[in-house]
């Protein structure tokens, strides 16, 4: 394992002198940096009906306040990576604290819908600065091998049980405080995160390039929002053929994009990481990781409230060991990973997703099946996360920032895509005869993307042993 290069930048120069440097309080707080992004994108799912209420909206806008972090987080992640190669990383992800800090100002006290959208949007904008840089700089305070497995264990259990958290505790603190409490809550949080970063989180040195590939980081912006919009909007049939034309939109902006990348002086995405191995495979795992197990949480989320008539809080509560043991598995990969690549590692925690994913299938008849299904689930996924995030972050150090990245924009894309497309089969076939139809079939789908990215990393790798 290559050490992480690290240099001295003009504000650590002029840092004061009782500054320390801690690694293991800068990977408590990049990973907390991540929590805290990634917690976003569902934690106003349960709270969304108060909201609007509140405001005046219509029902409806939940279609528009709910997406939005995502687009805009999934979208501008390769540019947020780019800009922090470019101007520093630590810098950067200062930045993306402060704008998260008065998005969420802006969100707590918006008078209407208008500026509660424009909140949404920054704070994905925010997440999409904050959280490539963060990764970048774990890998930088971790130089040795072990540590920086045991790192990475850590900040893929946090992404992992934010996104499953939000379910939860947006319906919480709606229910005791109010839904403005959903984005008061940042502005303590964002000041306590720009302290420890300053404090704790060395910088890492600004890469010099040719010009910032300003037309390929729009054209990439676009591609990626226009594929998560169009793939939320196919989630109603009503809205399909719209969803259809974005996803169109999504494909050809995707052309120009690579058309423009090849005549770039410093490409967005580099052609070396396109060709590396590593990176394709953990960003491949990454993707799927979100894709099987978002699609199967959101479908019991919906099936838990809908045909069982539990309130958004009781719903969260069930799905509350998914959370837990995503935990449990991250903290289980870096001992797995002393035996087997994380390549064969990563195939086997999407194999025990599928059998997670599989025991869902008994809910209609065993309610009481949901939080064992998903809890073995969550196992599975922190154990596959680390692998995948370790195989991914294996690459040169030019490449460590793209790298960051491009994983985070997989598994924003596998959770958007992994939803829609699930969620469209639930229910077109709720109504009618097919087989399995509505969430069965759903939980159905989700094992099938389980299993599938499982044969292809195990074929990839050597099932016993190290490659």
């Amino acid at each position: 394992m290559k050490k992480a290069v690290t240099a001295v930048s003009a504000d650590d120069r002029t840092a004061p002198m009782h500054v320390h440097r801690s690694p293991h309080v800068a990977v408590i707080t990049l990973c907390a940096v991540q929590f805290v992004d990634v917690l976003g994108t569902t934690i106003v799912i349960s709270a969304a009906p108060a909201m609007l209420a509140d405001l005046g909206a219509s029902a409806s806008a939940v279609s528009l306040v709910v997406p939005v972090y995502a687009v805009f987080f999934g979208a501008l992640l390769m540019l947020g990576a780019r800009l922090g190669d470019r101007f520093g990383h630590r810098r950067v992800l200062q930045s993306g604290l402060l704008l998260f800090a008065a998005a969420s100002l802006a969100a707590a006290a918006a008078p209407g819908l208008a500026v509660l959208v424009t909140g949404r949007c920054a704070l994905g904008a925010a997440a999409a600065l904050s959280v490539p840089t963060a990764l970048r700089l774990l890998s930088a305070v971790t130089e040795e091998e072990d540590a920086r497995r045991g790192a990475l264990a850590a900040w893929s259990a946090s992404g992992a049980a934010a996104g499953a958290s939000g379910l939860l505790l947006g319906g919480v603190l709606t229910d005791a405080v109010g839904w403005r409490s959903l984005f008061w809550i940042n502005l303590p949080l964002a000041a306590a995160l720009l302290v420890a970063v300053r404090r704790h989180v060395p910088t890492t040195a600004p890469r010099r390039a040719g010009p910032l590939d300003v037309p390929g980081g729009l054209l990439l912006a676009v591609a990626v929002a226009a594929l998560v919009l169009g793939a939320s909007m196919l989630e109603r049939p009503d809205r399909a053929l719209a969803g259809g034309a974005v996803l169109m939109v999504a494909v050809l902006c995707a052309g120009w994009f690579t058309s423009v990348e090849r005549r770039a002086a410093d490409p967005l995405v580099p052609a070396a990481a396109i060709g590396d191995r590593a990176l394709t495979t953990g960003a491949a795992a990454s993707l799927a990781n979100t894709a099987a197990t978002s699609s199967a949480v959101t479908v019991a989320t919906v099936w838990l409230q809908d045909a069982q008539g539990r309130s958004p809080t009781v719903a969260g509560l069930t799905l509350l060991p998914f959370s837990v043991l995503v935990v449990l598995g991250a903290s289980r990969a870096k001992a797995v990973m002393r035996r087997h690549t994380p390549r064969t590692t990563a195939g086997v925690g999407l194999a025990v997703v599928a059998v997670g994913n599989g025991l869902l299938l008994g809910a209609p008849t065993w309610p009481w099946l949901v939080p064992v299904a998903v809890g073995v689930s969550g196992l599975g996924l922190g154990l596959s996360s680390v692998a995948a995030t370790t195989e991914g972050t294996a690459v040169p150090e030019p490449l460590q920032g793209t790298a960051a990245g491009m994983l985070n924009t997989a598994a924003q894309l596998g959770t958007a895509v992994g939803v829609a497309a699930v969620l469209l089969l639930v229910t077109a076939t709720e109504d009618t005869d097919v087989p399995l139809a509505g969430p069965p079939l759903g939980w159905v789908a989700s094992t099938a993307i389980a299993l599938t990215a499982a044969w292809w990393l195990l074929r990839r790798g050597k099932a016993w042993g190290r490659d």
